[in-house]
C-alpha cells in the first residue's frame, strides 16, 4: 500500500485573496495536525519545500515565488515544531509544507501537505472582482491532510502494528461462546451491538475457548467477550482484554474477576 502503482489523494484547492493566504495556510496546517494527533502519530518532522534557484523545472515569476515562500515559512514557524527548509523540494508551481512521518521501523513517508500556488491561477487566467470593483488574481492553496490515502493506510497499519484503537478497529469486539448451546446467546448480543452501530462478530468455529481467545489475540480484536452459562443466566459477558498489558479479564456490570474461569491455556 505504500508503493501502489496508482493512488487516491484527498486533494482540495482553496482560492483566496492574497491577504487571506496566511490565515488559510494556518488553517490547513491545523487540519493536518488534527489528523496526526487524533491517530497518535507524533513521530514526524515538518519539511518546508522551497524552489531550487539553479533548476529550470519551476514555472512563474521570481516575485511570485518570493511571496509564496515567505507565506509558507511564516506559517511553518507558527506550528511550534522543528522544521527544515529544503531547496529543491517545492512543487513546480509553488513551495509547500510537508509532514514527513516515521513508521515503526524508522522509514520516512511524506503524508500530509499544504502548498501555496501563485502560478496556476496566473496560467489559467483566473480572476475575481474585489471590493474596489476591479479584477484581481486569486491565490490557490493545495491541501491534502492525508496525502495518498493508500500510503497513509499502510503507514497507519504499521504504526499500530495492526492493533488499532477500539474506535478505529475494523472488528471492535468478538463474542466467544464456550459451547454450541451459547451460540444463540452470543448471536443475540451481537445483534444488539450491531444495532448500536458497533462492529462485532461471533466465533462459531466450535473450538475450545483457549483456541478462540488465541485466534482473537492473533487477529488483534480489541475486546473478546466470553459467553458461558453463568454469563447467560446473568445477562452478562466476561471481557477478556489483553493487548500487550497484563492480560486482565473483567466481568461487565460486575466487580468480580472472570479470569479464574479462564482455562490455563488462555
Amino acid at each position: 500500500m505504500t508503493r501502489a502503482r496508482g493512488f487516491t489523494q484527498d486533494d482540495a484547492h482553496i482560492f483566496c485573496t492574497e491577504e487571506q493566504v496566511a490565515k488559510e495556510v494556518e488553517g490547513c496546517l491545523e487540519m493536518v495536525r488534527l489528523v496526526l494527533d487524533t491517530l497518535g502519530i507524533n513521530e514526524f518532522r515538518v519539511r518546508v519545500g522551497l524552489r531550487d534557484p539553479g533548476s529550470d523545472k519551476y514555472v512563474g515569476a521570481k516575485e511570485l515565488w518570493d511571496k509564496a515562500e515567505k507565506s509558507v515559512k511564516e506559517a511553518a514557524k507558527k506550528l511550534g515544531v522543528k522544521t527544515s527548509e529544503e531547496p529543491g523540494e517545492a512543487a513546480f508551481y509553488g513551495p509547500k509544507i510537508d509532514f514527513v512521518v516515521k513508521d515503526v521501523i524508522g522509514r520516512e513517508w511524506q503524508l500530509g501537505t499544504v502548498q501555496v500556488d501563485y502560478n496556476l491561477p496566473e496560467r489559467f487566467g483566473l480572476t475575481y472582482t474585489g471590493a474596489d470593483n476591479a479584477k484581481h488574481r486569486p491565490v490557490m492553496i493545495h491541501r491534502a491532510p492525508f496525502g495518498s490515502l493508500e500510503r497513509f493506510t499502510g503507514v497507519l497499519i504499521e504504526h499500530f502494528r495492526g492493533a488499532f484503537p477500539v474506535w478505529l478497529a475494523p472488528e471492535q469486539a468478538r463474542f466467544l461462546p464456550v459451547n454450541e448451546q451459547m451460540i444463540a446467546y452470543a448471536e443475540k448480543l451481537a445483534a444488539e451491538f450491531k444495532a448500536a452501530g458497533l462492529r462485532v462478530s461471533v466465533d462459531v468455529k466450535g473450538d475450545k475457548l483457549g483456541a478462540q481467545i488465541r485466534r482473537g489475540q492473533l487477529e488483534k480484536v480489541p475486546f473478546l467477550l466470553v459467553c458461558g452459562n453463568r454469563e447467560a443466566e446473568a445477562g452478562q459477558v466476561a471481557v477478556y482484554r489483553d493487548w500487550e498489558t497484563d492480560r486482565k479479564s473483567t466481568r461487565l456490570n460486575s466487580s468480580h474477576s472472570a479470569k479464574s474461569r479462564m482455562p490455563s491455556s488462555a
